[in-house]
């Protein structure tokens, strides 16, 4: 059986440097427009506002990588505020200092001074910082939504290759114990072997067609069972061998295909009918949101623990594994075993 935290990770990170030139780029013409004094920019224009975001870079790298996600996504919010305005002040403060000796050193031609005031860079610092930090939480979010549904698409495919593979299991096992019944009748020479073989032709159809989907109403499954129960009446050799007792609500209420007909195929395969009035007890109830399904049958005291040891093999795993793929937190499944009675019992809550 597949691991789905092995085979589905999802991508460690996204494309920072696409991000960041393109943020950049943006930034870099917004400012350039409000930089510039005449309607088109010039030479110097381009120059000054690059060497303004040369001082912006710092403070929003560290808001981006080190204030977001060790302060604001773990919800330390009180500290992530005073670390923003601690960020501010302090690159703002040797904004004046970079922006001035820098330009002044790499480019010796021209002469440089500040279009703004101190409280208008603060107030600059602040607005691009904030807009930054708005766009990098939307464009986290955005990659966090994209992935959740690429993990949530692929764990799908996952669980439909296990529920797939579990129920290729059971067919095997449900087709190789019928056609051992038809081949008892036809040694028999059995009169009713063609109700048996269509019997049994009507329940391989709905295994293989009908039960090729994620759900199917009660009514079909109440169908399964009772062409099952039928039909293994030819290998008890008793009428009177089985009571199925159903209580539906609303049989349009749909559950899991091929959920439950192992269970009832375990409860034939070690019954024991050897004593009169030995009896296969099955109830069916459904009640609005809630389905509990039990099996009882009767077993010789020989055969409880070769019983027992059968449904903590194939037989309970192949459930267990298909209710915790279909129905996580959802089910309730015990198994008893008193005397010369053994009991599944499966409940299905708020579906």
């Amino acid at each position: 059986m597949y691991n789905l935290n092995q085979l589905v990770k999802p991508p460690t990170r996204h494309n920072i440097i696409v991000f960041n030139l393109v943020l950049w780029f943006v930034v870099f013409w917004i400012l350039l427009f409000i930089f510039s004094k005449t309607s088109k920019p010039i030479k110097i224009d381009y120059i000054y506002t690059a060497g303004f975001i040369f001082t912006l870079i710092s403070p929003v790298l560290l808001n981006f990588y080190i204030l977001i996600p060790k302060l604001l996504k773990r919800q330390r919010y009180l500290l992530y505020i005073l670390g923003f305005i601690a960020n501010i002040a302090i690159w703002e403060r040797l904004h004046s200092w970079l922006f001035r000796d820098t330009l002044d050193a790499i480019f010796k031609d021209y002469f440089f001074v500040s279009y703004h005031s101190n409280t208008s860079i603060t107030i600059i610092f602040i607005v691009v910082l904030v807009v930054t930090a708005f766009v990098k939480l939307t464009e986290d979010w955005i990659y966090y939504n994209a992935n959740e549904s690429k993990l949530l698409r692929e764990n799908n495919q996952i669980i439909e290759s296990q529920l797939l593979a579990l129920r290729s299991q059971i067919n095997p096992h449900f087709l190789f114990n019928s056609l051992n019944v038809i081949y008892s009748m036809a040694i028999e020479e059995k009169k009713d072997i063609k109700s048996a073989i269509l019997q049994l032709s009507d329940i391989l159809r709905y295994i293989i067609y009908d039960a090729d989907t994620k759900k199917v109403p009660l009514s079909k499954e109440i169908e399964l069972l009772s062409n099952y129960i039928e039909f293994q009446k030819y290998r008890t050799h008793n009428i009177n061998t089985v009571r199925f007792n159903t209580s539906v609500d609303n049989e349009t209420f749909h559950i899991y295909p091929m959920l439950l007909l192992p269970i009832v195929e375990n409860a034939f395969k070690h019954a024991d009918f050897s004593k009169l009035g030995k009896t296969i007890t099955l109830d069916f109830i459904q009640n609005k949101t809630d389905f509990m399904f039990s099996v009882s049958n009767p077993i010789s005291e020989n055969n409880s623990t070769e019983t027992v040891d059968f449904y903590s093999g194939f037989g309970l795993e192949s459930i267990k594994k298909n209710l915790e793929i279909v129905y996580p937190n959802q089910h309730l499944l015990n198994i008893t075993s008193e005397n010369t009675k053994f009991k599944v019992e499966l409940k299905l809550f708020n579906l």
